[in-house]
């Protein structure tokens, strides 16, 4: 037998992981006591075993593993029935004398893989490594009877529904696997669970994969397949039945896995019987394949015919699925051909038209439209501001553009080449951007410093208007605010130092010294600044407009308002109504009131935001005889309201 180009000759023992060469022992729970202890003494006698055969056979030994003890038989060699086994061996350990009892002789599975064997036959080949096998284990102790056992016997005896080797592998203990003894304790275990579970619908449990295409490593993933019946379902939709049982297949899986502690993933595949079928039809590869390399694990007489008829040649696929698969290759370079065009007018599109567009709306500005966007970043970043190369509006202009022709179909394809190079200089546009970004946040940190003073300083000068100083230079605000304003404690002393932030910021910003930590020191202080001041300013003028309004009241308990300002007049003549009518009249020079106008609440306001108002008011008589016109002639003047 050769594997790898070698003949099945004594070898050196390769460096194996430490799962393959560490002896493993069963747990106390999966034998009985009196065994355990025998193996713990055994322990060196296992490991020598093994380490010799190893030596003798290199990688060819798949796995070994310690089978459960014998179970009693009568004298012609069969198994007691299961009525009579407690009583016959009660029977027979009470009658035998101690003296005489024999010691449990220690059953060991050995498999060797003779799947690539060309220079013997397979019983050649048997009987040799028996010998062998047996040789060794006589020279080690008498008590360990080895039982070899070719690879492809073991497959063989699942073809032939004999599944019992199967069994004891999985409750054996193993002293030294590659993977495959791993493989079939979870896949018996798991199975196990499954029919159990659902013996009516399950048709076949395959184990496929690598395993059995002899591409197996210790670390390979487990591969199973299972078929169920769904031709005689009634009470659910057959696509209903495969997602129910599949959930629940898989759920066992993971439990197996947890029970045995096998940390190779088990891959389960399910199956409905229809949709096998129909793949089989179709000349999947998938099914042939499984077929093909696939050991039944248990059969319900689907699996194994199928599998006889593949070998004979009578399964075939139709001339319909060899067109069907012929022109699936046709289809997948079409589906290359426009995936490589959709993604060089949409995907590289994309990537960098929005964060062009992100940019532009940084700066200040309204997204412009895709076919706009080159141009305007050129205006703006190239040409106004020189903070942009124009490289980078030629690889924005050229995606554009190629999107364009894709779309109106004056470019047919697109080559993987080209698509390289749109990727390349996208990536590279994108490097540059958030560049870009970071300069254009540069800029607005410094527009921002020079805002926020002009209006902390605006608001400043209004405020020191209403306290009666018109003018007020730059380098006094600072003198003013404190002593004015400060000093007299109309306004609290921690506002100077927030006010000296925010000019110590803009110096900085002056001498090109001016940090982020300076930014948000100033924008920190100033927002509680701003709403102090503006507050105090709405105080102030509300008491100021207090004094320049008569109230009066007339009729049934109605009240009403006549408010005086610089040249106009606002009237107001049921305040306590819920939409207010609101006039207004011109204020001439004898202190009458013109003629009404209709007026709103938001010319009033704007007319309050933008006239001052005086901080005396002097009433003339012509207009108590108005205030007669406007609301009756026993209209009545509140006075200290």
């Amino acid at each position: 037998m050769s594997k790898k180009g070698k003949s099945l000759q004594p070898q050196k023992i390769t460096k194996r992981d430490e799962k393959s060469v560490e002896t493993t022992l069963p747990s106390a729970q999966k034998l009985p006591s009196d065994v355990e202890k025998k193996l713990q003494a055994l322990k060196k006698k296992l490991d020598t075993f093994k380490e010799r055969v190893l030596e003798k056979f290199g990688d060819y030994i798949t796995g070994m593993t310690l089978l459960p003890p014998e179970k009693p038989v009568q004298p012609n060699g069969e198994p007691l029935p299961k009525e009579e086994k407690g009583e016959r061996t009660e029977k027979a350990e009470k009658d035998a004398p101690k003296s005489e009892s024999k010691e449990e002789k220690l059953q060991i599975l050995v498999v060797v893989d003779d799947t690539t064997s060309q220079k013997m036959s397979k019983d050649e080949l048997h009987q040799k490594f028996s010998t062998v096998v047996k040789k060794i284990a006589e020279e080690v102790d008498k008590n360990i009877v080895p039982q070899p056992i070719l690879l492809t016997d073991l497959w063989l005896n699942c073809y032939d529904a004999k599944y019992d080797l199967n069994r004891l592998i999985s409750m054996g203990a193993p002293i030294h696997d590659t993977g495959m003894l791993a493989a079939i304790k979870i896949a018996e275990i798991h199975k196990s669970m499954v029919i159990k579970k659902f013996e009516k619908y399950i048709l076949s449990y395959v184990l496929a994969g690598s395993l059995t295409q002899g591409k197996a490593t210790p670390t390979s993933d487990i591969d199973v397949w299972i078929v169920i019946d769904d031709t005689d379902v009634k009470k659910m939709s057959r696509a209903e039945l495969k997602d129910k049982l599949r959930a629940i297949i898989i759920g066992m899986g993971i439990e197996a896995g947890e029970m045995t502690g096998i940390k190779n993933k088990l891959n389960i595949q399910v199956y409905i019987l229809t949709d096998f079928w129909d793949s089989l039809k179709e000349a999947n590869p998938i099914i042939f394949t499984l077929l093909r390399d696939g050991v039944p694990f248990y059969d319900r007489g689907i699996f194994m015919p199928w599998k006889q008829l593949l070998r004979m040649g009578r399964i075939k696929p139709s001339r319909e699925a060899i067109d069907l698969f012929m022109s699936t290759g046709e289809q997948s370079i079409t589906r290359v051909k426009n995936t490589l065009k959709t993604m060089g007018m949409e995907d590289t599109y994309y990537a960098i038209l929005t964060p062009s567009q992100a940019a532009i709306m940084l700066y200040g500005l309204p997204p412009p439209t895709p076919r706009e966007t080159p141009d305007v970043m050129e205006e703006i970043f190239v040409k106004k501001e020189k903070m942009l190369e124009p490289e980078y509006v030629k690889i924005l202009k050229a995606n554009v553009d190629l999107r364009k022709d894709i779309e109106h179909g004056t470019k047919k394809e697109l080559s993987g080449t080209e698509l390289d190079k749109y990727v390349q200089n996208a990536e590279k546009f994108l490097k540059r951007i958030r560049e870009l970004f970071k300069e254009i946040e540069a800029k607005h940190d410094e527009k921002s410093i020079l805002s926020l003073y002009d209006e902390i300083i605006t608001i400043i000068r209004d405020v020191l208007k209403q306290e009666g100083i018109e003018k007020a230079q730059d380098e006094d605000i600072l003198k003013l605010f404190e002593d004015e304003l400060i000093s007299t404690g109309k306004v609290p002393a921690r506002y100077l130092r927030e006010l000296n932030d925010i000019v110590d910021a803009k110096k900085r910003h002056v001498e090109k010294k001016l940090t982020k930590n300076d930014i948000e020191k100033a924008r920190k202080g100033s927002s509680t600044l701003i709403k102090f001041l503006v507050e105090y300013l709405q105080r102030k003028r509300g008491r100021e407009l207090e004094q320049a309004k008569i109230r009066v009241k007339y009729g049934e308990k109605k009240y009403g308002e006549v408010i005086l300002l610089d040249k106009v007049a606002f009237v107001i003549k049921d305040i306590d109504a819920k939409d207010q009518f609101i006039e207004k009249a011109p204020i001439n020079e004898d202190g009458s009131l013109g003629t009404l106008q209709k007026s709103s609440l938001e010319e009033f306001e704007k007319e309050l935001a933008k006239i001052k108002i005086p901080a005396k008011v002097f009433i003339k008589e012509p207009i108590f005889e108005d205030l007669k016109n406007i609301f009756g002639r026993h209209v009545e003047v509140l006075m200290n309201y």
